[in-house]
């Protein structure tokens, strides 16, 4: 059995709901299906929420009626059997209902995720009605059965997995062609609607995939997969076919069109590869990600922007202990996280993606020695195999920068990344050459 994952604007039309149900279908094997909400629904939710918050119930009640005038709109398109379209029109008017009788009554954060989980709701019956009026055998199983998180805010993998695998062999269910649900939903440790946060449905397919010890989890979006380069800011970018669990990792810290390193974990720990794949794309090869590495192989380049560099010199770090120490505790106390650290004897470089203290920070620095700050800094990623018995990699690199200035290079404390701070303008520059020197193989 394959997961297959689909967000919002896979399935955001009747015509996409189709779609999708054709992917989910052609195999002619058991799937199990994670869906998003209806593309938009979830920011209606939030709106009505917020309404709901403010004591505005009509305000709030008109934004109802415009999500219900959209839903019933989709009935015809999607169907064409009345009974079938009776069934979903009044499934549909019980959840707009629902969503009313909260104008009447005190409004909490937990009236707001109950709110907002019934865009998952209706995706999933709506998906699920039309694979039924198509002949296929499929089941709507309800995320908020089996789907958990423990009092820290967690997912709890031991409930997940005795509940839904208990679910799984039910008669009812047993011999389906298709399982169908929610996405982004669960309860918390009290039994009270919530959802997962980090990943949204992302983790909930992973979440499924660990628990069932599934053959595959495919992400659908509807973008495209990834490649060695932006293809924006860079020519002649090659699609990646393979990454290990940690590149992938490296590369998501740069803004890559890639998963959220929590939400692919527990696939991790379970070592199911996570393939993305790209709805508009179907018979494309799309990007696995695994617990396997292909060795002396470099796979990708990234870049984040607005990054600023801070330099510390003092003679009093020279052989002193505990003045590192010192100096993270500053931006600890800012909460200003670290991305890049490199040292000398007397001095340290750091360099930082939120400027919202760096006049404090600043100031507490200079207690330690000479500060000067670098602004409009940019941070170029290698992802691949870098291990240091991998020979002649930074050979590569660095000839590819040969003619671009390095303000400071971080490398040992990932096998997988290498990373320079340069200036932002260099950027372009920069990844064109490294794409160049390291992908021109593969073109």
């Amino acid at each position: 059995m394959k997961v297959m994952k689909f967000g919002g604007t896979s399935v955001g039309t009747p015509q996409r709901m189709k779609e999708v149900t054709s992917l989910v279908t052609k195999s002619g094997e058991p799937v199990f299906v994670v869906l998003s909400a209806m593309s938009g629904t979830t920011n209606s939710l939030v709106e009505i929420s917020d309404y709901l918050y403010k004591k505005n119930a009509d305000g709030a009640n008109e934004v109802i009626n415009r999500l219900e005038s959209k839903y019933m709109k989709h009935l015809d398109e999607l169907y064409t059997k009345d009974e079938t379209k009776s069934l979903t029109r009044d499934f549909l008017k019980d959840e707009f209902n629902y969503l009313r009788s909260f104008t009447k009554e005190i409004f909490t954060s937990f009236e707001e995720k109950a709110i907002v989980a019934q865009g998952e709701m209706m995706s999933t019956n709506m998906v699920v009605n039309y694979m039924k009026e198509q002949g296929i055998k499929a089941v709507l199983l309800n995320a908020l059965d089996f789907m958990r998180t423990d009092k820290n805010s967690e997912p709890d993998p031991i409930y997940i997995k005795e509940k839904l695998g208990a679910i799984m062999e039910k008669p009812e269910n047993e011999g389906q062609q298709v399982y169908v649900t929610q996405g982004f939903i669960c309860r918390n440790a009290y039994g009270e609607i919530d959802n997962l946060q980090r990943g949204g449905s992302d983790y909930t397919a992973s979440l499924i995939g660990a628990a069932l010890n599934v053959e595959e989890i495919q992400i659908w979006t509807d973008i495209d997969g990834m490649h060695n380069n932006d293809p924006r800011v860079v020519d002649h970018t090659a699609p990646v076919h393979q990454l290990h669990f940690e590149e992938a990792a490296e590369l998501a810290y740069f803004g890559a069109k890639i998963l959220h390193p929590t939400c692919v974990q527990p696939a991790k720990y379970a070592g199911i590869p996570v393939r993305l794949l790209n709805t508009m794309q179907p018979d494309a090869e799309g990007t696995t990600i695994s617990n396997h590495t292909e060795y002396g192989k470099l796979k990708a380049v990234a870049a984040k922007d607005n990054i600023i560099a801070i330099k510390i010199r003092s003679s009093r770090m020279l052989l002193a202990t505990g003045f590192l120490r010192k100096v993270f505790e500053i931006f600890e106390s800012y909460q200003t996280p670290i991305d890049m650290v490199c040292t000398s004897e007397v001095g340290v470089s750091m360099s930082i993606d939120n400027s919202a203290h760096l006049g404090e920070i600043v100031d507490e620095l200079k207690k330690y020695g000479t500060v000067t700050v670098d602004t409009g800094m940019c941070i170029i990623c290698v992802v691949g195999d870098l291990d240091w018995s991998n020979i002649g990699f930074e050979t590569q690199v660095m000839e590819a920068l040969k003619n671009i200035p390095v303000r400071m290079i971080s490398y040992g404390g990932s096998n997988y990344n290498i990373s320079f701070l340069i200036r932002e303008e260099d950027k372009k520059r920069a990844l064109q050459a490294l794409s160049d020197t390291l992908f021109s193989k593969e073109k």
